[in-house]
């Protein structure tokens, strides 16, 4: 039997590991945000009841980081599938990338945004006219990981470029 070991053979693993890392630091973001600024709007509930949906804000856009993760993790998974065509290391680099971009870009908006949200929300209860400044500072948190869902996209479509066949 001679088989000769080009490398390509262990390019779905790096593949996969990209979806799961996309999926996993997303998550951790969305996770950590999402607690660091619940515990913030609980704190803020005892002082000022009624406006503890209005403090919900920051809990919400820390959640959305999880689907960025889980976007870029079905396209990076569709886009594996070696019988059907050549999956070489170059695509499965290009899928690693593609994932830890926008796993990593979620973990720190989500950490970003949680210490805002905590912050921000118990400022708010104290002076009302604080409300927009935090939006926009959360805003301007959830657009790092919008950056990092971009960067993936393109990166996880550089994928099937590698060989022409």
């Amino acid at each position: 039997m001679s088989s000769t070991f080009s490398g390509d053979e262990t390019a779905p693993f790096f593949g996969f590991l990209g979806a799961a890392a996309a999926l996993v630091f997303s998550c951790m973001g969305a996770a950590y945000g999402t607690a660091k600024s619940g515990v913030g709007v609980a704190s803020m509930g005892v002082m000022r009841p009624e406006l503890v949906m209005k403090s919900i804000v920051p809990v919400v856009m820390a959640g959305v980081l999880g689907i960025y993760g889980l976007i870029i993790a079905v396209i990076i998974s569709t886009g594996i599938n070696p019988k059907a065509k050549s999956y070489y290391l170059f695509d499965g680099y290009a899928h690693l990338s593609s994932g830890l971009a926008c796993g990593l870009a979620g973990l720190s908006a989500g950490m970003a945004i949680g210490i805002v949200g905590d912050a921000g929300v118990r400022a708010n209860a104290q002076q009302p006219k604080l409300f927009v400044g935090m939006i926009l500072i959360l805003i301007f948190a959830e657009a790092l990981a919008l950056y990092g869902l971009i960067v993936g996209i393109i990166l996880s479509s550089r994928a099937s470029q590698s060989r022409a066949e």
